[in-house]
């Protein structure tokens, strides 16, 4: 339960710390006193609002502001706390969230306990903590995504465990027949390219590539078998210089060889020589070597003068494949090996197969679990039809039916079910859909009934209700009053009220009024402790202050002691 508030620069008020108590707690006041500043002040402060509300919020003149709220810690406060590695140590629980403003920009920071909680967290825990009614809410019962959650939140956990399991079962549905989808895609789109990627396969393949540096290796041998004649006649002349020479000019290893006789003969009158001598020697034998390469060079140009065609024919098939698939050699091959895999791999039947036998049973299981979900909320809608009845006629619509219509729609995270509430206010009026048909005293009392009803599901322990009974006769106002008080023996509930009936049955009451003092307006929040100060207020809220109100406002405290 919400134990304390405190607020700092907020709105029309610079400083205020106000204690609750359980039960039921009414604030009164004019209207634009400031009652719903209070409840503004909790929205924000557990995750409510835009980031820039702050600056609304910030009281004129201010750099900063603040709120700070404590509530008792219940076993599922503290669960949530415990899992979101929270300290629990202590009985209460400390929110805080305060704004600063600086060059014309507004920061803000919430903590928990003194540490740092992000907004999903805030938002995540609110629930636990409160249930905020505000004014105008009642419209959401019109959307029908909202009376689901609500039907949803009428059956507690059981069904939010059906629930897990149909949003666990939607998922794994929906990643099974994306992957199914993007893989037929893609199976489609190569069927309608296989002829042309067969035909490159075929090409690629029959031209056997494997080196990506072939080509410039057969240009190089291009080359050379273009110019073989001209190499065939160099070859000749270098073999004869050195083997075979003439008269007048013999061969050039006959010639080495006369000089190495000779030093040979001379080294060894002169010993020094022995040095040019081996020099001579290592020339000798590397003449030889370059002379048997040569022989080998021109064999060889003589038997691989026919390969020039093979040659040419191979640039050529190269030369042509590049063309017509605007592709190096590297590149050629790289494509080759990518159609081969899409060809061989992720096309495959056996793949596809595989992929549709999953997304099958994902079905299934999908299917099962929304039967089952479905099944749950119809009863659920019965109960819930039969509970709403007995809450609506005490609050002044005994003739009043009220139904909830479950229809059939396409799988979503959330089930299969769309959904309806149904309502007639007066005998034979058929049932038509409750934004229709409902009034908006009627659509408040629609809106009182159901939270009530869900207050004996939910975690939360606070209930709050701005201007619930706005729109309400006065015997509907005191139908709203035994509602709100019944209540409040389960839950702390506040309700911020116009209606003197409604107030008269707080077990706490607080008054806000609007002051100016020197030009400055600020709003003030009063406990009336005393009999005397609720009478009072209560003689304003019944007309103003005069015997007959005041009277009345006696006559309503004395009906609410006895």
């Amino acid at each position: 339960m919400l134990v304390g508030l405190r607020l700092q620069n907020i709105a029309l008020i610079d400083k205020l710390e106000l204690a609750f108590e359980k039960g039921f707690t009414v604030l009164t006041g004019e209207t634009g006193a400031g009652k719903s500043i209070l409840l503004d002040a909790l929205d924000i402060l557990l995750g409510g609002g835009q980031s820039s509300v702050g600056m609304r919020f910030l009281r004129n003149g201010s750099k900063a502001c603040q709120i700070e709220a404590t509530f008792l810690v219940s076993s599922s406060v503290k669960s949530w706390l415990t899992n979101n590695d929270f300290d629990v140590e202590e009985d209460e629980l400390f929110i805080c969230r305060e704004w600063r403003l600086k060059d014309d920009r507004i920061s803000s920071r919430c903590r928990l306990n003194g540490i740092v909680i992000n907004k999903q967290q805030l938002c995540d825990l609110r629930p636990l903590l409160i249930d905020l009614t505000a004014q105008g809410q009642a419209h959401y019962l019109s959307s029908s995504s909202n009376q689901l959650c609500y039907l949803d939140r009428f059956g507690g956990p059981n069904l939010q465990k059906a629930l897990c399991n149909v949003k666990r079962s939607w998922k794994t549905w929906r990643e099974s027949a994306v992957a199914l989808n993007m893989a037929e895609v893609k199976w489609n789109q190569l069927q309608k390219e296989s002829k042309n990627l067969k035909q490159c396969m075929d090409d690629l393949d029959s031209a056997h590539l494997d080196d990506p540096s072939e080509e410039q290796n057969l240009k190089i041998d291009e080359e050379r078998l273009v110019n073989a004649v001209r190499l065939q006649e160099g070859i000749a002349k270098l073999l004869f210089s050195l083997q075979e020479g003439t008269d007048q000019l013999p061969s050039l290893i006959d010639q080495l060889g006369v000089c190495i006789q000779e030093l040979q003969i001379i080294s060894e009158l002169d010993p020094s020589l022995g040095v040019s001598l081996k020099k001579l020697l290592g020339l000798q034998e590397t003449l030889q070597e370059v002379n048997a390469e040569i022989e080998q060079y021109g064999s060889f140009l003589e038997s691989d003068s026919s390969r020039l065609v093979e040659v040419q024919e191979r640039l050529a098939l190269l030369k042509r494949l590049q063309r017509s698939y605007n592709l190096d050699l590297s590149q050629l091959i790289c494509r080759r090996d990518e159609i081969r895999d899409s060809l061989t791999v992720d096309g495959s039947d056996d793949f596809l197969k595989k992929l549709a036998m999953d997304e099958i049973l994902a079905r299934k299981d999908r299917d099962y679990n929304n039967n089952i979900l479905t099944n749950f909320r119809r009863s659920l809608a019965i109960d819930l039809e039969k509970k709403m009845m007995k809450y609506l006629r005490p609050l002044g619509l005994s003739n009043a039916c009220f139904k909830v219509q479950l229809n059939k729609s396409e799988p979503r995270e959330n089930g299969v079910d769309s959904i309806s509430f149904l309502f007639s206010a007066n005998p034979g009026q058929s049932l038509k859909p409750l934004i229709e048909v409902a009034s908006g005293g009627e659509m408040s009392r629609c809106m009182l009934a159901l939270k009530t009803l869900l207050s004996q599901v939910d975690d939360s322990s606070t209930l709050i209700f701005d201007e619930i009974d706005s729109g309400v006769s006065g015997r509907v106002s005191r139908a709203i009053a035994s509602t709100l008080k019944e209540l409040s023996t389960k839950r702390q509930v506040f309700c911020v009220t116009h209606q003197p009936l409604v107030a008269a049955v707080a077990d706490h009451h607080f008054c806000v009024r609007k002051v100016v003092e020197n030009g400055d307006t600020r709003s003030e929040v009063c406990s009336l402790q005393d009999d005397a100060s609720r009478r009072k207020e209560l003689a304003e809220l019944a007309g103003g202050d005069f015997d007959e109100a005041r009277a009345y406002a006696a006559s309503l405290l004395d009906k609410k002691a006895a």
